[in-house]
Formats: structure tokens, sequence, C-alpha cells
């Protein structure tokens, strides 16, 4: 246990296992059903992009954005060169992930064409439609926000990849200031995102 457990990867691997035996169990009792599985896929990898994403939203804000004031300054460089760039990573490939799933889920479905246009090309008539597209566009926009604002604001910061070593002090503060103040929007966004995702599948 302590082999399978120690390893990050293993224990990944470890958990798609489980539940791939959950979901033998499942085709035993229920039976294989096309067109309820692949939706269904998809909408579990959508959500565990999305819980990589968000999560690591609201690590960097409220974690280790409030916490770095704290942090003595000989002690700083192991969160801006090891923790923050590896983060990053996750973050913006976790950001990529849900939109990715989440359009093909849409498609699946058949409401992407509804959920895109806010339902406009119904006259607005079906409530689901108008909220889980305003749900899709706060995401489209935070994903933008993520590959083109702060991921590019970021690398100057950090120096991500050594691309920026000659950046001044003046340039670098922009640049940290941009990236700050988008995350913070983003933060605020994924809340009404949120809301309007899980009431379209429960109060519509």
């Amino acid at each position: 246990m302590s082999a399978l457990l120690s390893n990050l990867r293993n224990t990944v691997i470890a958990g798609f296992v489980l539940a791939a035996i959950v979901f033998l169990i499942y085709l035993y009792v229920q039976g294989y059903d096309a067109t309820l599985f692949w939706p269904f896929l998809v909408r579990w990898l959508h959500v565990i992009c999305g819980i990589m994403w968000i999560g690591l939203l609201w690590y960097f804000n409220f974690v280790q954005t409030p916490t770095m004031p704290k942090i003595p300054d000989d002690l700083k460089p192991g969160v801006s060169k090891y923790i923050a760039p590896e983060a990053l990573f996750w973050f913006r490939w976790g950001a990529m992930g849900t939109i990715f799933f989440g359009l093909i889920l849409a498609y699946l479905n058949g409401y992407l064409v509804q959920a895109l246009t806010i339902d406009s090309i119904e006259n607005f008539t079906v409530p689901k439609s108008i909220v889980i597209g305003i749900g899709m566009w706060l995401g489209i926009i935070m994903w933008f926000n993520v590959w083109f604002i702060i991921w590019p604001n970021q690398q100057k910061v950090l120096n991500i990849g050594n691309k920026f070593p000659d950046i001044s002090k003046e340039a670098k503060a922009a640049a940290a200031k941009t990236a700050g103040q988008f995350s913070r929007v983003n933060t605020l966004l994924s809340i009404p995102m949120l809301f309007c995702m899980v009431s379209a599948q429960n109060i519509f």
C-alpha cells in the first residue's frame, strides 16, 4: 500500500482502475447503452478537469496569494520557482480540458448551438438552455483569461523556462498585477458559472 500511495502516478492509476471496476459492476447490473454511456463518460472527464481547474484557481486566490507576503524572503523562491510553475501547468490544462469536454458534452446532448447562442435561436423560450449557455460563456471567458492573460503574465513574473531573464522590475510588477487581477476576475466569475452549471442539471 505504501508503494501505491507514495507515487502519485500509481495512486491516480489505481483511482481509475477502481472507477473501471465500479463501471463493470454497473454493466453487469444495468447493461451497456451507448446513448447513455458516452455523454456520461464525457461529463465525468469534464467534471474531473473542472475540479482540477477551479481547485487550483481557488488555491491561488485563497491560499498562495494571501500567504506569500507572510513567507520569509529566503523561502519565497521555493514557491515561485517550484510550486507555482507546477500548479500553473495543471491549472491551464485543467481549464483546457474543462472547456474541451464541456463543448463535446453539449454537442452529444444536443444543446451546443442553443447554449452558445443563449437560446436566442429559440427566442429565449428554454430556461435550461439560457442558464447553461450563460455558464458556458462564463467558462469560456475564464478559459480565455487563463491562456491569454494570466499564463503569459505569470511566465514573465516567474521567468518560467528562463524566457524573461532580463525583465525589468517595473515590467515584472505590471505583469504580476495583471495576472493577479484577472485571477480575481476568474474567481468572481467561477461562482455564478458553477451556479449556472449546477442549476441547469437540478432545477430546470
